[in-house]
């Protein structure tokens, strides 16, 4: 299954930073992008602004967290 947004347990997986940090980040890309309250950010729109590779955190982010 493909996942098209990103949310902040992600970001807190992806970074390695507290989901505070996390929530922060989406609020300010969502001033970025001009989005509405209601409205998602997807993984596409935090890669770019991250400057991180697109295939690279997908692949992360769909393997998910590495679990004892």
């Amino acid at each position: 299954m493909y996942r098209y947004i990103i949310y902040a347990q992600d970001i807190v997986f992806v970074l390695g930073k507290s989901e505070s940090y996390a929530r922060e980040l989406i609020r300010t890309m969502k001033n970025v992008y001009q989005k509405k309250p209601h409205q998602y950010i997807s993984i596409k729109e935090f890669c770019d602004y991250m400057d991180f590779p697109y295939e690279e955190i997908l692949d992360m982010i769909l393997k998910g967290p590495k679990r004892p």
